[in-house]
């Protein structure tokens, strides 16, 4: 006799299971980030903000940097769900905004630079 599993049942085992598989990858994340710290160190005549912590912070406020005025009005908090829209294009999230990076394209490439980031406390 087979048994049926119930749909809700069926989605959660197949989240389970394949969790690990599609977890964001922090060390591959830091490789692709490698092009990012040209511009973005700790030091303090970088031509980008440090993201350092950058998780949970509201935009435009590390004291120190100059920032672009789209950035100052952009009044976000780089949460993931933003940083996944500005890493991905971000123009089109922050129109004006100084950075001259153009975008990445894979998600999941976005989401392990994600990954990388939230290891910069």
């Amino acid at each position: 006799m087979r048994t049926r599993v119930p749909g809700i049942a069926r989605v959660a085992l197949l989240a389970l299971v394949a969790g690990p598989a599609a977890a964001a990858d922090a060390e591959h994340g830091k490789v692709l980030f490698e092009t990012c710290a040209a511009c973005h160190s700790d030091r303090t005549d970088a031509l980008g903000p440090s993201l350092k912590g950058v998780i949970g912070r509201p935009s435009a406020s590390l004291d120190g940097f100059r920032y672009s005025n789209p950035m100052k009005r952009a009044n976000l908090v780089w949460d993931e769900e933003n940083l996944r829209a500005y890493i991905r294009d971000p123009q089109a999230k922050v129109r004006g905004n100084r950075m001259p990076y153009g975008g990445m394209s894979d998600p999941k490439d976005v989401d392990d630079v994600i990954a990388y980031l939230e290891t910069l406390k």
